[in-house]
């Protein structure tokens, strides 16, 4: 089986953790995942099996859409609610002022990761350092927040929905709102409600996927990923040479396509450049 399924990762689950249980389920080793959630994270995990594992390469610049918890008052070491707390501030946060600060971190902005992550600083992973009680400098990072949206605050606890570029750790931004609110705050819960194209509305909880009688049925095509893309359909002598890894003349423009067989079989993602098309990636079957 290939294709593309979108879970619903539930929480307290590692994404490593989702896709060794879709192995049993799909019966192949062959399942990889798109844009890592930790454990507390819930939401969009799209999950490629079989051939459809070589788009993932395709998949870690894509976009991201959370809904967000800060509590404000709190730090801790992992910059979420789950970590040792390091401080506790009295809160003195009205709306207006949350509204005053978020202007600031909209757009392109320097973010240091937190320990407490998979970056390799040396060669050695920051989370296993953090374990062992060490912290080292971080160079900041170049992110863009493209919205910043307030969803409303109750007691101490602030609801945003964030969409931003590949890269951005919430933890991190939540901690920094915190800061520029003077009080300090964490991340209390996160949910992911987009990655590139695929939505929460039409993410399958891992549940429903593991009790599936059929679980191939809940596949999608590999070419979903590349929706963006205008589609063309090659002829018979012009698929024969996409087969054979070669190149091949087209009256289209230069760009990206989406390049079908007369069946309607996805067979790769191409570029044409001075009327020649080439593979960037193919998908079809050997």
């Amino acid at each position: 089986m290939d294709g593309i399924i979108i879970i619903d990762k539930p929480q307290d689950w590692t994404s490593q953790d989702v896709t060794a249980k879709l192995r049993g389920v799909f019966q192949t080793r062959r399942i990889g995942h798109g844009g890592t959630l930790d454990p507390m994270a819930t939401g969009v995990l799209p999950v490629f099996v079989g051939r459809a594992t070589r788009g993932v390469e395709f998949f870690d610049h894509a976009d991201k859409t959370y809904e967000a918890v800060l509590r404000l008052g709190i730090t801790t070491n992992t910059e979420d609610i789950s970590g040792e707390r390091l401080e506790e501030k009295p809160v003195c946060v009205t709306e207006s002022d949350i509204l005053s600060v978020l202007p600031q971190f909209r757009g392109e902005i320097q973010q240091i990761p937190p320990m407490y992550s998979a970056i390799k600083i040396n060669g050695q992973k920051l989370c296993n350092l953090a374990r062992k009680g060490k912290e080292v400098e971080r160079p900041a990072r170049t992110i863009t927040i493209y919205d910043l949206d307030f969803l409303g605050m109750e007691g101490n606890c602030v609801r945003l929905r964030i969409h931003c570029s590949k890269g951005t750790y919430i933890r991190t931004l939540c901690k920094d709102i915190g800061a520029a609110l003077g009080c300090g705050g964490c991340m209390e819960s996160l949910r992911r409600v987009s990655a590139g194209s695929y939505t929460i509305e039409e993410a399958i909880p891992l549940a429903t996927v593991v009790a599936s009688g059929n679980p191939g049925e809940l596949l999608r095509g590999v070419d979903t990923l590349f929706t963006q893309y205008p589609a063309v359909t090659l002829t018979e002598k012009q698929t024969l040479r996409c087969r054979n890894g070669n190149s091949f003349s087209v009256t289209h423009p230069s760009g990206t396509y989406r390049a079908y067989d007369q069946n309607g079989a996805f067979l790769m993602l191409a570029k044409v450049e001075g009327g020649v098309m080439s593979t960037i990636k193919s998908f079809f079957e050997v």
